[in-house]
């Protein structure tokens, strides 16, 4: 079958995010970026279109132009997906539109402004049956769903206590006053909504916590801080959690522990044993047990027990390390193959089908607004918000 075509929202050429997206949609050859309404002002629009070499006749000045007329063009030569890459406030229009017109959907996280619009996308998706991808790309590390298949095949027993952090120093100080674009739209509740930290990176460490265990949170109670003098939403969160089937653990976000990158980290421990993953050493899976010495799994190795899964996201030989892009890539690929199972009318095998869909992303902003209120409440626990 053909390349898939996709056609971005956002994700010009002074964007972070959308660059990542453009490599780990090419990587394994299944996509090209074929249109784009790419930036808030059509001048800028079409000076990225330039850039990135697409035709001057698909360089849109706004997403509902562009939403128009690719429908209007024939099949094989229009898009097929939408790809989000704007701020928060601004992922529900286009993808509501696309749906709404026959367009299937990957977007960056979270996954709305608010919950109220996530649900909305849930109910489209549910009419239209169309393929929802969410960009949490942590899911898409080998030793990730290498964890993930340990955990549910039952290798450490019941589970009891799941700890996640994600520490980060880059607004340490008030990044968002020197004009530095990336830290001014998360910082703008006007943009943002009503979390940062919990919005930006809070979300990455609970869907990481459900996506290995498969145990959602029930009850949580949340303590949120703004450090920063003058900052408006908070930039750290400490949050205790209460999973079904009785596990307990906490979720640790900051975005001022000065010299600290990108520390997603995550241990989970069950009767049996127990492990840590580390996002910046994301090749190696330490498996802790109960009667015996603690081994390490590393991507690439392909031995007896590893899980399909995790050796089908494994690009390189062992020793050779894979890490953003590439875990970026596995989304699209199992988005990208999934996609084109369902235009062939065939059924995609259950692997490819591993990649966080529109119930993901609503998880996510239920996640937000319940820390939120629990912050805000002077109760001590509160219940998560339902969403469906």
């Amino acid at each position: 079958m053909r390349k898939l075509n996709m056609g971005m929202v956002g994700g010009g050429i002074d964007s972070f995010i959308g660059a990542v997206h453009r490599m780990a949609a090419v990587m394994d050859g299944h996509i090209e970026t074929v249109c784009g309404a790419l930036s808030s002002t059509p001048e800028r629009s079409q000076k990225s279109g330039e850039v990135l070499g697409l035709d001057p006749s698909r360089i849109y000045d706004n997403y509902e132009e562009m939403i128009h007329k690719e429908k209007a063009l024939p099949d094989g030569e229009r898009m097929d997906f939408v790809c989000i890459v704007t701020p928060n406030n601004l992922h529900f229009g286009p993808a509501k539109l696309a749906l709404e017109n026959g367009f299937h959907i990957m977007s960056d996280k979270p996954m709305t402004y608010n919950l109220k619009e996530a649900i909305e996308l849930v109910h489209l998706v549910e009419k239209t049956g169309l393929v929802f991808g969410l960009t949490h790309n942590y899911t898409g590390y080998p030793m990730v769903k290498q964890a993930r298949a340990m955990v549910r095949n039952g290798e450490l027993g019941k589970i009891r206590k799941i700890a996640v952090e994600y520490f980060q120093g880059w607004l340490a100080t008030k990044l968002e006053d020197t004009n530095h674009k990336q830290a001014g739209w998360r910082t703008d509740p006007k943009q943002s909504g009503t979390a940062n930290c919990m919005g930006d990176i809070g979300t990455h460490a609970e869907n990481l916590a459900e996506y290995i265990t498969g145990l959602k949170i029930e009850s949580l109670c949340a303590d949120l801080s703004s450090f920063v003098s003058g900052r408006t939403l908070e930039d750290d969160g400490n949050v205790l959690l209460r999973f079904e089937g009785g596990a307990k653990g906490t979720l640790l976000a900051t975005q001022v522990a000065v010299g600290e990158e990108n520390g997603l980290n995550i241990r989970i421990y069950g009767e049996k044993g127990g492990l840590e993953w580390a996002q910046q050493e994301p090749n190696s899976l330490r498996i802790n047990w109960l009667d015996k010495p603690y081994e390490v799994m590393r991507t690439g190795t392909n031995f007896n027990g590893f899980a399909p899964t995790a050796v089908s996201s494994s690009r390189l030989p062992s020793g050779h390390p894979e890490g953003f892009i590439e875990a970026f890539a596995n989304l699209y690929k199992n988005f990208a193959l999934t996609l084109k199972a369902k235009m062939e009318g065939r059924k995609p095998e259950p692997e490819l089908l591993d990649f966080p869909t529109v119930y993901d992303g609503a998880r996510g902003m239920a996640f937000i607004e319940t820390v939120v209120e629990s912050s805000r409440s002077p109760e001590k626990w509160v219940k998560f918000k339902e969403y469906v």
